[in-house]
């Protein structure tokens, strides 16, 4: 037995600098995973495309909302109704925002779902203060995110504020509808 106590002391000590070696790893990882969105780094800003939201660290949160969205069939039909090929929309959001983190992959899942061209999506990305680095932005009149603004003939027809009042299907409905 005193011969195997040196040898058991020594491999509790391995053992204890391998977890806390393991256990700052697995810090490193979930640091790395999980971004703070509050930090301006991990922001787009001014234009960009739906891939950069594909991209880490938005991808974190874009693609798993995406994914388990599954927006209202009867909705989706009356929309397929629609002629949808004069439709532009801007859609300003704040990767920040949790609120933009919800409503934009469940936005992006309906339209994929419409088969619309979504080159006719225009994204604008804010900081935390609303504002984008872009010229003509201000005639926008973003107070919050995300704002949906459809555009018909370049006409604006309505938006979707923050929130959808029912759901963003029927709510797209409705603004639609307003030709």
């Amino acid at each position: 037995m005193r011969k195997l106590l040196p040898l058991l002391t020594v491999l509790l000590f391995i053992t204890l600098l391998a977890g806390s070696a393991y256990g700052q790893e697995r810090q490193a990882v979930t640091d790395q995973t999980v971004p703070d969105w509050a930090d301006p780094t991990t922001w787009l800003l001014g234009y960009f495309t739906i891939d950069d939201l594909t991209i880490y660290p938005h991808s974190l949160w874009y693609q798993q909302r995406f994914d388990n969205f599954v927006p209202d069939a009867d909705a989706m039909a009356e929309l397929r109704e629609l002629t949808l090929n004069e439709v532009n929309v801007t859609v300003v959001l704040g990767t920040w925002c949790s609120d933009s983190r919800r409503e934009v992959p469940r936005f992006m899942k309906i339209v994929e779902g419409l088969d619309y061209n979504t080159d006719n999506i225009t994204f604008i990305g804010v900081d935390s203060y609303k504002e984008a680095p872009l010229d003509s932005y201000a005639e926008l009149g973003i107070e919050r995110v995300p704002t949906f603004i459809f555009y018909i003939n370049k006409v604006e027809k309505g938006r979707i504020i923050e929130y959808p009042e029912t759901s963003l299907e029927r709510d797209m409905i409705n603004i639609l509808k307003k030709r």
